[in-house]
């Protein structure tokens, strides 16, 4: 039970969203009444869309705690988003669609230095948003130009170097928690002087090597799994 719990922990972490499902089924198949897993799982459901699917298991979690924040929280956020994008699958299938992944063109960045807690509440999964340039940063903003966030240095100066010479970027809300903020990046347009260079690169093997180490240390993550902020609030949100 431990290495299962283990290896669906490591699959939010990695972003593999259908795996996570699959894994913490699997959990709930031997403890139906298993309240993390249910979490884990709505959470997922959420960053794929299937927003009745995620609102479904919020109820499940509640049926068995009625206090518990992070379903709570995570339903009433939701419940918006089901009401803007949850009605019809056509919809639904755009959102899966936005999210698709393409090596060196698209990215998941957490965002630093966010908006206070109260504007982030507003924000819904695959909302577009808006990349400025300023002071050799280079800020998120809401369409109505609200301060979201900034990226990291690293991509930021980066990302600035090819849109100077004429690439272009979107960008959408990928989750959002009390105090944190992901993003989906695309690259939509190269410039032909970057033809043969990607808006982002791969995860090097020092890289990786240091992000197995992180994952390694799983009891840790359990122990505060339920203050870390991917599960929508975290959850995360």
């Amino acid at each position: 039970m431990t290495l299962l719990k283990d290896k669906a922990i490591q699959a939010m972490l990695l972003g593999e969203w259908q795996n996570a499902i699959k894994l913490n089924r699997t959990l709930l198949n031997e403890n139906p009444n298993d309240i993390d897993a249910l979490n884990r799982m709505a959470y997922a459901f959420t960053i794929l869309g299937r927003i009745k699917d995620a609102k479904y298991t919020y109820r499940k979690v509640l049926k068995l705690d009625t206090l518990n924040q992070i379903a709570i929280r995570n339903i009433k956020k939701i419940t918006g988003l089901n009401n803007r994008i949850g009605k019809n699958e056509a919809t639904n299938q755009h959102l899966n669609n936005i999210f698709l992944e393409e090596t060196g063109k698209t990215k998941i960045i957490s965002l630093v230095n966010t908006a206070q807690p109260k504007i982030i509440a507003l924000l819904t999964i695959g909302q577009p948003i808006t990349i400025v340039i300023k002071r050799s940063k280079i800020f998120i903003q809401s369409q109505n130009n609200q301060y979201l966030g900034v990226l990291p240095d690293d991509i930021g100066k980066r990302l600035i170097k090819f849109i100077k010479g004429g690439n272009k970027y979107a960008a959408c809300v990928k989750s959002a928690g009390d105090t944190s903020i992901s993003i989906f990046v695309r690259e939509t347009k190269r410039a032909a002087r970057y033809k043969n260079q990607p808006s982002f690169l791969q995860i090097s093997d020092n890289d990786l090597s240091l992000s197995k180490g992180k994952i390694k240390n799983l009891k840790e993550f359990r122990d505060e799994e339920e203050d870390k902020n991917y599960l929508l609030d975290t959850e995360e949100s």
